[in-house]
């Protein structure tokens, strides 16, 4: 079972599934497309993007996520995080204050471990759409994972994904993907920039 922080969910929740074992020729096709589209995102080379999340309406968020390796920036409208692959910082805005995490805790974010499924819990599936090829997960009746459905738009013959559409239980969650760029990402984006952060910030070691 895979456990993820909630900034990540959206996006490894089915690029990670690209290795379930299917047999028909549709499911290869859509396995070879979720290959390429886990290395364009989360290979050595790096990649990042800007995200809208909408859940029904309710609760709409957005922000800028980059990953390289075991690294990772991210940043919304009240959080700024650094991870370098050893230490993650997260500075909260409102609160002034940065804790600092070791990178691969649980402890970041109140969400992390929430969302587990298996690799193999879906079945999924490949077919021609009007902005590029459409990717969809369907969980089998014995699945016990949280996720129940999965959209996912990606370019075609690029495969950079577009838009995902994730259903948890009844509920639908959309997420917009744009200005998503694989490659010339520098392991600087990565570091906490310690100098920024001098005057009136309060630091919490939660390590």
């Amino acid at each position: 079972m895979k456990r993820l922080s909630f900034f990540l969910f959206f996006f490894l929740s089915f690029l990670a599934v690209a290795n379930a074992q299917e047999e028909t020729p549709n499911a290869r096709q859509a396995r070879r497309i979720f290959n390429t589209a886990y290395e364009r995102v989360f290979g050595p080379q790096g990649a990042s993007l800007h995200y809208k999340v909408n859940i029904i309406g309710i609760y709409k968020t957005e922000g800028t996520i980059s990953f390289k390796e075991k690294k990772q920036r991210f940043t919304d409208e009240r959080v700024d995080t650094w991870n370098d692959g050893v230490t993650a910082y997260m500075a909260y805005r409102k609160k002034r204050t940065v804790e600092i995490h070791k990178a691969n805790s649980d402890k970041k974010d109140k969400y992390s471990g929430r969302f587990k499924f298996s690799l193999d819990d879906f079945d999924y599936s490949v077919a021609k759409d009007p902005e590029g090829l459409m990717l969809t997960l369907k969980q089998k009746k014995k699945a016990k994972g949280t996720i129940k459905e999965v959209k996912a738009l990606v370019e075609q013959g690029s495969y950079a994904p577009k838009r995902l559409r994730i259903k948890v239980a009844f509920i639908w969650t959309t997420v917009q993907i744009s200005d998503f760029k694989s490659g010339g990402i520098s392991d600087n984006l990565f570091v906490f920039p310690h100098e920024k952060f001098k005057e009136g910030w309060k630091f919490v070691d939660k390590r």
